[in-house]
């Protein structure tokens, strides 16, 4: 079974550099030469810590709020058809089985890693709202600005508006994993996901989020 991989997302300058989370390795105490003895001379290579890894994060969610904003797995095609109706999944665009199975390992991976979940939320669309039933890390709750707005940006803002505000209105710990639509993801975070990708999110000092990385179900 193929785990989710990981790639991390770097930050340009600015506001992001503000809100990176980057580990802080101390500096090495070096002897000067003055002081050295021949025994200090004899250099040997430091060992270097390990990179702190989104998954890392994840598991430290007693200290932080976390946000997974999730891409749907796999539903080949654009859009939706022109007879889209929100209450018949028939007229959507849906998980093929490529989908169904890759939902099922992102939920695998986080049960491996002991990744606890303190909430699901879904897009009220079929194929997310499987995704989010199939990766099966606890209730799954329909949340209407998680829906797609891409045959309709007039709702954009407002719906990206109403993500922030509910994160922010969150207790400073655990992981919320969100399950929505590219667009939704772009609005929120400037990262264009491919299916079953998803970009990790945190609340920074000043109440903002942040972008801790990209966790990529497709390596």
């Amino acid at each position: 079974m193929r785990l989710l991989g990981l790639a991390l997302v770097g930050c340009s300058t600015g506001q992001g550099d503000r809100n990176a989370l980057r580990p802080i390795a101390p500096a090495l105490a070096l002897p000067s030469l003055s002081e050295a003895t021949p025994a200090d001379l004899v250099l040997s290579p430091p060992e270097r810590p390990k990179p702190v890894t989104v998954w890392d994060h994840l598991q430290r969610a007693d200290e932080r709020l976390y946000v997974v904003l999730l891409r749907h797995a796999i539903a080949p095609g654009t859009g939706d058809p022109a007879n889209f109706r929100l209450d018949d999944c028939a007229t959507q665009r849906n998980l093929s089985a490529a989908g169904r199975s890759q939902a099922q390992q992102i939920g695998a991976a986080f049960r491996q890693r002991g990744i606890d979940v303190a909430q699901v939320l879904s897009s009220q669309w079929c194929r997310c709202l499987e995704t989010a039933e199939l990766m099966d890390l606890g209730p799954v709750e329909a949340y209407p600005p998680l829906n797609s707005f891409f045959r309709d940006r007039s709702t954009a803002a407002q719906q990206t508006s109403q993500v922030q505000t509910y994160v922010r209105d969150q207790a400073n710990q655990g992981v919320i994993v969100m399950v929505t639509h590219q667009v939704n993801i772009t609005a929120l975070t400037g990262v264009v996901p491919g299916s079953g990708q998803a970009v990790v999110m945190a609340l920074n000092e000043s109440g903002d989020l942040a972008q801790v990385g990209l966790l990529d179900a497709a390596e």
